[in-house]
């Protein structure tokens, strides 16, 4: 999958709503001979002195979902966040190595970190909808980026793609405070969505959901997966079998940075690991 013009450095704002390709939801064997959409390569990020994550190098393939495992303060979210920049906004944070998007060092002194953040969109752990309407919390961002097309169809076309049209097209007008908790984090999807991102971030997003709601966002990842490249942290083992494509498991080192001890297909990771440190963790035996 690719933006309008994937050659354009991602220091020029582009036109809004230029949005990814749409294409057919691919296979595992079809995702591992695509395009990498995000790479890491030799990834450390510092909180102060405080070194959180060592020497990442991962890829993530464009049109899958990567799951991200692993026990508590192994660096999980801290990944997630250096991929669209969000760790900037922590004073005292500090990166090193390359996070390449097609090609280009997302930390080039020339890149536009907001520019970043309207390419790669964020899903966090709990439902964050603004005080505002439903129809509102889905404009947001397009308004701010200077969207001139049809608004209301956009913001149909959104919540459609994260499968809560049906349900709130007669209250849009209502506070997106007042929906239920899964229908808060479809809302929160659908936000992010409205800008037409390449990369969607989820970070531990049914964690605080009931079975049913969990459903819902595992089904609505399988389908979002044809137009976008998920990148997800869970600790649902269950979820992260189910759900993704490729799994990459981290732990904490003795330094309590967390390093990559296996990355691979997920099946691979939950049938065949090639780790015993994998094999522990994802058969329950610690974390």
């Amino acid at each position: 999958m690719t933006t309008s013009d994937p050659s354009r450095t991602v220091a020029v704002r582009i036109e809004a709503g230029a949005g990814p390709a749409k294409a057919a939801a691919p296979s595992a064997d079809d995702a591992a001979a695509r395009e990498p959409a995000v790479e890491l390569r030799d990834v450390s990020v510092y909180y102060g002195t405080f070194r959180a994550v060592r020497n990442i190098t991962f890829d993530a393939p464009a049109n899958a979902i990567t799951a991200l495992i692993g026990p508590s303060g192994s660096g999980k979210s801290t990944l997630l966040r250096a991929i669209n920049r969000m760790n900037d906004l922590i004073p005292g944070s500090r990166f090193e190595g390359e996070i390449l998007y097609h090609g280009q060092n997302l930390y080039a002194p020339d890149v536009d970190p907001v520019e970043v953040r309207r390419r790669i969109g964020m899903v966090f752990q709990k439902a964050n909808p603004f005080p505002k309407s439903i129809y509102d919390n889905v404009a947001f961002g397009p308004r701010i980026n200077g969207f001139k097309g049809n608004l209301d169809e956009l913001v149909e076309q959104s919540l459609r793609r994260a499968v809560l049209w049906d349900e709130v097209k007669d209250k849009l007008k209502q506070s997106g405070l007042a929906l239920s908790g899964g229908q808060q984090q479809r809302l929160c999807i659908a936000r992010a969505i409205a800008v037409e991102p390449e990369i969607i971030l989820m970070d531990e997003p049914a964690s605080a959901l009931d079975p049913r709601s969990t459903l819902q966002i595992e089904e609505l990842m399988a389908e979002l997966r044809a137009s976008y490249t998920i990148i997800i942290v869970t600790h649902n083992m269950q979820q992260a079998a189910r759900a993704s494509d490729y799994t990459v498991f981290l732990n904490m080192g003795e330094d309590r940075a967390g390093y990559i001890v296996e990355r691979d297909r997920t099946l691979e990771i939950f049938t065949n690991p090639k780790n015993q440190l994998t094999e522990d963790y994802v058969s329950g035996r610690f974390g």
